[in-house]
């Protein structure tokens, strides 16, 4: 009958139009659940440098927040001591050595690898990012949003949010880069006489008020993350968003930047989300920043690349244990390709170095022992014209040690472990020696434990493809070099008198 039909179509009708609704409800619901990401990383920022490692001078309340409602990282490392292939690891969640350009500083990011927020994008997030994110150097489409669309700042961002949408957001800052404002640390407030110097360094005031202006501008990067987290609270959104505070690498001093001992790959890493994360947690696990997109992703309830190195860290987070968590994380992987070209002409290379580290020791193997670790002293003869110790950024201390390497067998021993050249393998014993200063490699009381790690580290390199383990390591230096070098003092101040010139023209 044709009333009857006409019935059994509006029902239809109905059933669809129900179902169809309670489908919009339950993907809404699960959009609604699934967390925001804020990733607040400072540039050049080191472990320990913060008060809730026991830092007695920099006050840093906000990662202590962090720390106190999360979890604190005890062994956390970045994949390279190098702002680009540092950040280039972190979005792509691969060592950097799995990069082919993107292993070095200053270079074009291929368009072939995939980054977590280009990723959550597609997933459904709304991405963005705020100050230094991935860089310096540039992508190989120019027009490539790898971080995200860029904002003025945090509050700019999330004041175009859409009602619903999670984010996930970079948020980034040039500090505590160099160059300081001298003295900051000091007329801040702070006691130099209370600071902890890195056992790698010379006790001078130089030096000591140098660390001060450090301090300084991290602590100015805390403020920052304390008002992006004032903004979630004002919006009702702190405790739906998972918050990861960190740094790129170590402090931008001699032996830390650039290299591969605890004062360059170590970073202060913390953690906070109510909804998995048990407050008040410190693991030791050894983690590394290459693990946070895969971590991401699975919180996002987005399955994981095939192609990313990294392991979540959504099971650490979950647990309610503190200390030694997971029985597959005692031991960490990291290395370097090319910082600066800071070699003598006509050798453009870098410092290549890979390494492996655990509990108990640091095992480093150095490819090329006949270049400076540092770069060279010889400023005249540099292949990139001027520079001066081009693998550590100028400044105070570093001006400071040089100038006084031969004060006394002390300056000297501390000079020659920053900016002499090295061994191809290098063993510290951190049971002894938890400053990584005495290198044990020729002992032979250590054979055993170098043979062991130096195949571990082999192992690990042939698994993730590092073109170092297979022969073809130099083609990682044959990539363009974008940007510049620290020169020598007496080059700067040349140029510093051409630019005033070309300014009052």
């Amino acid at each position: 009958m044709p009333g009857r039909s006409i019935v059994l179509r509006l029902l239809f009708c109905l059933i669809l139009a129900a179902n169809l609704f309670i489908q919009m409800e339950t993907q809404a619901a699960e959009q609604k659940q699934r967390p925001n990401i804020l990733f607040a990383i400072a540039d050049d920022w080191g472990w320990p440098h913060a008060g809730a490692y026991g830092d007695p001078v920099v006050k840093t309340p906000t990662f202590d927040r962090l720390a106190r409602e999360g979890v604190l990282f005890q062994h956390a490392y970045v994949s390279s001591p190098s702002c680009t292939p540092s950040r280039g690891a972190i979005l792509t969640g691969k060592y950097h050595w799995q990069l082919e350009a993107g292993a070095n500083l200053h270079c074009i990011f291929p368009d072939k690898f995939q980054t977590y927020p280009e990723i959550l994008k597609a997933h459904g997030y709304r991405v963005g990012h705020t100050g230094k994110a991935w860089g310096p150097g540039r992508t190989e489409t120019r027009s490539r949003e790898i971080a995200g669309k860029r904002f003025k700042n945090f509050e700019e961002f999330l004041g175009k949010q859409e009602e619903g949408a999670p984010f996930c957001f970079w948020l980034g800052s040039s500090d505590p880069h160099r160059p300081y404002e001298p003295g900051s640390g000091l007329k801040s407030g702070m006691d130099l006489s209370k600071i902890k110097l890195p056992a790698c360094f010379p006790d001078a005031p130089e030096v000591r008020s140098d660390v001060a202006d450090y301090y300084w501008e991290v602590q100015r990067f805390d403020k920052l993350v304390g008002d992006a987290l004032a903004l979630l609270e004002q919006k009702g959104e702190l405790d739906n968003t998972i918050i990861f505070m960190t740094g790129d690498h170590g402090m931008p001093f001699p032996r830390s930047k650039s290299c591969l001992y605890d004062t360059g790959t170590r970073v202060p890493l913390a953690a906070r989300w109510p909804a998995k994360i048990q407050a008040g947690r410190k693991v030791t696990d050894f983690v590394s920043l290459i693990d946070l997109a895969p971590t991401f992703y699975e919180a996002a309830g987005i399955t994981i690349p095939t192609d990313v190195t990294g392991r979540s860290l959504i099971q650490l987070l979950s647990g309610s244990k503190s200390g030694r968590v997971s029985s597959d994380r005692s031991e960490i992987y990291f290395g370097k390709e090319r910082h600066v070209p800071s070699q003598e002409a006509p050798d453009m290379g870098g410092y290549p170095c890979r390494a492996i580290r655990n509990d108990d020791f640091l095992y480093i193997r150095n490819y090329r022992p006949d270049r400076w670790p540092a770069g060279t002293p010889h400023y005249q003869k540099a292949a990139f014209p001027g520079t001066w110790y081009g693998d550590c950024d100028n400044g105070p201390t570093k001006t400071y040690m040089v100038q006084n390497k031969d004060k006394d067998a002390n300056h000297r021993r501390l000079y020659e472990l920053s900016f002499g050249k090295l061994p191809a393998e290098e063993l510290y014993d951190l049971r002894s020696d938890p400053d990584q200063l005495k290198n044990v490699a020729q002992q032979p009381m250590y054979l055993t434990t170098k043979q062991k790690l130096a195949e571990k580290l082999k192992k690990k390199l042939a698994a993730t493809h590092d073109p170092r383990e297979s022969g073809q390591g130099a083609e990682l230096e044959k990539h363009p070099y974008l940007g510049g070098g620290p020169k020598h003092p007496s080059r700067e101040v040349k140029r510093k008198k051409r630019v005033k010139k070309k300014q009052t023209k």
